[in-house]
């Protein structure tokens, strides 16, 4: 039966209501394109538009740089990057989050006991489990669709949205423009691959008509309910509702493009994941440190597929846990 007191809404609203985020990021308008043809683009598209850069990468040649590529690989109007990067913002916590300084303490003796444990207590509480049954049964027909589309199990599904955004409560905050930015011009750890996101950002808006000043996210660029990186977004994301548009902050797009994402990564439908063992036990076994002692897992190829959404044991293992505590609650 749908629960009542979680009700669904549709489009961008969730978003919006959780956020504050003002307008639609995927409003359509006609405006001249650089091959003078005319096609769906960004509202407010000329108001980005000028001669050259202003404001915080005025003087950046890697800036410049990049927007010479995009016009010359992607004809993209060089006036209207002009504008849009001239409105890009350098953000200092962005660059603190991805270059945090080096520990400069004494090293431990032993590593730390328990982390798997806390790591567990973030996502495996009562109120993600209840969250969980509601936004199921909320969207109980998507899920089941997308569940049947693409081979993938429900309550990976619903976990997967659980474990990166709370069910779309905690979809980030931060402008994805301003973060890849940041990400791509100042800082170098992971230039290079945050350029790449910045650039399939900018193809992402330009094919999804997303004004691409209004989409928010992580401080690492990723966005909607399930988290998405841009590259992910292009190569993965589906338009699960029919309306014609990819929208992951819609609740039936992230839905579908989540159970896409796992397909395409080798999801096998109704087969394990993992189950506790011993320490010898021969095949994959994984050991995470609990605050009793270490627990051995043995794990499936689909714990693995899990890993491809996040490359971590603790992250694939909570997603596996909160899914089966769902389910149980559902039954």
């Amino acid at each position: 039966m749908k629960n009542t007191g979680y009700k669904r809404l549709s489009k961008l609203a969730l978003a919006l209501a959780l956020t504050g985020c003002a307008s639609n990021p995927a409003v359509k308008t006609d405006v001249p394109y650089t091959n003078n043809s005319t096609r769906t683009v960004l509202k407010h598209a000329p108001e980005y538009q000028a001669p050259g850069l202003s404001g915080t990468y005025a003087s950046s040649l890697p800036v410049q740089n990049f927007i010479r590529d995009m016009v010359l690989k992607h004809r993209f109007s060089e006036s209207y990057l002009n504008g849009l990067f001239s409105q890009a913002k350098r953000l200092d916590y962005v660059i603190r989050l991805e270059n945090p300084p080096p520990y400069s303490g004494p090293k431990p003796a032993h590593p730390k006991k328990g982390s798997w444990t806390r790591y567990r207590q973030q996502f495996i509480t009562e109120a993600h489990i209840t969250h969980g049954v509601d936004f199921w049964s909320s969207n109980v027909d998507a899920i089941k669709k997308a569940s049947i589309t693409y081979g993938v199990d429900p309550e990976y599904i619903v976990a997967i949205i659980g474990v990166e955004t709370f069910f779309g409560r905690n979809i980030g905050k931060t402008r994805t423009l301003d973060a890849l930015t940041t990400l791509s011009f100042d800082t170098q750890r992971r230039a290079k691959f945050f350029t790449t996101e910045l650039e399939n950002f900018l193809l992402m808006t330009r094919e999804e008509s997303y004004d691409p000043l209004k989409p928010v996210g992580s401080w690492a660029g990723a966005m909607g309910l399930g988290q998405f990186m841009p590259s992910s977004f292009r190569k993965l994301a589906v338009d699960f509702n029919n309306d014609g548009h990819r929208n992951l902050w819609d609740q039936d797009d992230a839905i579908g493009s989540v159970a896409n994402y796992f397909s395409h990564s080798g999801w096998q439908h109704n087969m394990p994941v993992a189950e506790p063992t011993q320490a010898d036990r021969s095949g994959p076994i994984i050991e995470l440190s609990a605050s009793n002692g270490s627990e051995y897992w043995h794990v499936h190829p689909n714990f693995k597929v899990i890993k491809k959404y996040n490359n971590s044991d603790k992250y694939a293992m909570a997603v596996h846990q909160l899914a089966q505590a769902i389910k149980q609650r559902r039954l």
